[in-house]
C-alpha cells in the first residue's frame, strides 16, 4: 500500500498514447487532385447517362454513381481509408439501417392499386372494395361469413 492508503496496482486495460505531437494522416496533395478528377469524371458519367433512356434503370446508374461517389469521399476526406475495422462498421451501420428503412416502405408495393387496376388483395376479393360505406357482418366475402 502506498501512504494515501490506495492500492499500488495499476488496471491499465487499454494503452495510452500520447498523440500531441503526431500530425494526424498526412495526404499528398495529388491525393486530393486524384480525388477531384474522379468525382469530376464520375459527374460527367452521370450527366451522360441522364441523355440516355434506361427505362426504370436510369435511377439504378445514378443511384450507383452517386454511391461511388459517396464512398470516395468519405474514403478520403473523412480519412476511413486509415481506421481500423471497427470505426469502418460505425460508418456504415447508419447506411445498413436506412437501407432497411427504406426497403421497408416499398414491402407494401404489392398490396397497393394504381390507375391500371385493382391490387392484388382486391383482385382475390373480386373487385374494388368500397370503403366509405360500412359493411354489416358476413358481407364482404370474407372468412366471417364462412363461419356462421
Amino acid at each position: 500500500m502506498s501512504e494515501h492508503g490506495h492500492n499500488d496496482h495499476q488496471f491499465n486495460i487499454m494503452p495510452t498514447q500520447d498523440h500531441s505531437t503526431e500530425l494526424g494522416h498526412v495526404v499528398q496533395f495529388r491525393v486530393y487532385l486524384g480525388v477531384l478528377v474522379w468525382l469530376l469524371f464520375l459527374t460527367f458519367i452521370t450527366v451522360a447517362v441522364s441523355r440516355f433512356d434506361f427505362g426504370s434503370f436510369n435511377v439504378v446508374i445514378a443511384m450507383c454513381v452517386a454511391s461511388i461517389k459517396a464512398v470516395s469521399v468519405a474514403m478520403v476526406f473523412m480519412h476511413l481509408k486509415f481506421e481500423d475495422k471497427i470505426t469502418i462498421g460505425y460508418a456504415l451501420f447508419p447506411l445498413v439501417l436506412l437501407a432497411i428503412l427504406i426497403g421497408g416502405v416499398f414491402i407494401d408495393n404489392p398490396y397497393r392499386a394504381d390507375e391500371n387496376g385493382p391490387s392484388v388483395i382486391e383482385s382475390y376479393s373480386g373487385g374494388r372494395v368500397d370503403y366509405s360505406k360500412p359493411q354489416a357482418p358476413g358481407e364482404g366475402g370474407g372468412h366471417a361469413a364462412e363461419h356462421h
